[in-house]
């Protein structure tokens, strides 16, 4: 029997033994508790209330410009739609990078106001001070390596991270750091496959992938990417399983229609 059909909440520790056991780790993105219940009600290990909301739900060219208050707003939301998976929750650009006590503060509000059960990080040593102050207070921390999107005026591009070697031996040094530091997971983005596993097996504490290969301990999509409803991006990495685009625009389309030529509402729609 799986890890997950046993278990009926999940936790830090349950991410930690499908790793152990070899079962692989699924997670998506929510920002509303609409999209909670149905991803919870589909069978997700975690769900991350990832700062995407920033593009996918206001629109922004960059996940930098979304405040804690409104990332508090997005975790009140996904937690009232969840019964079963672990909610992380990132913690946005400028909350946790200039001192522990500012990222302590802006963790323990993503708590107590949000509701999550553990808060996401970008970065390895640059913010171990940070971390360390998170964890010690007995805040649970996924790290976030390779594409740190909230760098990306540092990296200028979205391009793929740690080709060279200098930047992959640093990556992998950072993934051990965090878990030396106790972080319960570390989310990989858009890294080659063979760092990607060099990673996973030289550290005991999850990995999840998001264009990083198939050597991940688990998976991770934002939610509007993995159902269609993005028409303009279209990574490698990416998977649709639905094209609700054109299936919104479609059925709207129809309502105009209907409305329009007095087909809606008909006899049986009126009271």
């Amino acid at each position: 029997m799986s890890v997950h059909s046993e278990i009926k909440k999940v936790t830090t520790e349950t991410l930690r033994k499908m790793k152990f056991d070899k079962e692989k780790i699924t997670m998506l993105t929510a920002y509303d508790y609409t999209t909670a219940k149905m991803v919870d009600a589909g069978g997700i290990d975690a769900v991350l209330i990832g700062d995407s909301a920033a593009n996918v739900m206001a629109g922004f060219e960059t996940t930098l410009p979304i405040t804690l208050d409104q990332m508090i707003y997005h975790s009140q939301s996904v937690v009232r739609g969840i019964d079963r998976a672990l909610v992380v929750a990132d913690l946005p650009f400028g909350t946790y990078q200039s001192n522990p006590e500012k990222a302590l503060e802006s963790s323990v509000r993503m708590m107590k106001e949000g509701g999550a059960h553990a808060v996401k990080i970008e970065g390895g040593k640059e913010i171990s001070k940070s971390i360390k102050k998170i964890i010690n207070a007995g805040i649970p921390v996924m790290g976030h390596l390779g594409l740190t999107p909230q760098s990306i005026y540092k990296f200028g591009t979205y391009k793929v991270r740690a080709k060279e070697e200098a930047e992959a031996e640093k990556l992998i040094a950072d993934a051990q750091l965090l878990e030396e530091l106790g972080c319960f997971a570390v989310v990989l983005e858009k890294i080659p496959t063979d760092l990607a596993k060099k990673v996973t097996e030289s550290i005991s504490i999850p990995t999840i992938g998001i264009g990083a290969g198939a050597h991940c301990d688990g998976q991770v999509l934002v939610y509007h990417d993995m159902v269609g409803m993005n028409k303009g991006f279209s990574p490698k990495f990416l998977r649709r399983y639905l094209d609700l685009y054109t299936e919104i625009t479609g059925a709207v389309e129809q309502y105009v229609k209907d409305v329009k030529s007095q087909n809606f509402p008909n006899e049986k729609e009126s009271y």
